[in-house]
């Protein structure tokens, strides 16, 4: 037996569709298709605004983006590192004081990743863990190696104090 698999898109208009017939209370439909009341209220008014084509999926980007550095300022890092390439963000950023308003100048962070996306800064090279060596000594006689722990200076019962260094 062939199972048929409804796509999102089939459920809602079908949703839509069982809405129209008036037969059924949104609770009940809600029920049915396994949905939220607040989902249901929500396809029900984009299909009362934009009709079926309302019930596609929609973008869920926002649509501008307020703490976005100015399109500007980013072309003028890229001016200033392409025309000083040994400049870092810090320096670049600097610079930037001449040209623009304090509040429009990025962090030295942001610099740094507008200069990263665009190729401009070298990625680091991670040091690599040196492994150690164990054991460190190896005695093979007893009293071959000797150790001695630093106190500091303490006092002694005739009340003097003795600094053996």
């Amino acid at each position: 037996m062939v199972w048929k698999a409804k796509t999102k898109m089939e459920q809602k208009v079908e949703f839509i569709h069982e809405w129209l017939t008036g037969k059924y209370t949104i609770t009940e439909l809600c029920r049915s298709f396994n949905i939220s009341r607040p989902s249901a209220y929500k396809l029900i008014s984009r299909y009362e605004k934009m009709g079926f084509s309302g019930l596609i999926e929609q973008e869920r980007a926002p649509i501008n983006h307020p703490n976005r550095t100015h399109h500007k300022v980013e072309g003028s890092i890229l001016k200033l590192k392409n025309k000083h390439l040994l400049w870092y963000a810090k320096k670049i950023r600097i610079l930037l004081f001449k040209q623009y308003a304090e509040e429009l100048i990025p962090s030295v962070v942001t610099v740094h990743n507008i200069l990263s996306k665009n190729g401009l800064v070298k990625p680091q090279q991670r040091s690599r863990r040196v492994k150690p060596v164990f054991p460190i000594f190896d005695p093979k006689k007893c009293n071959e190696i000797w150790s001695a722990d630093y106190k500091g200076k303490f006092l002694m019962g005739n009340k003097i104090y003795c600094h053996p260094l």
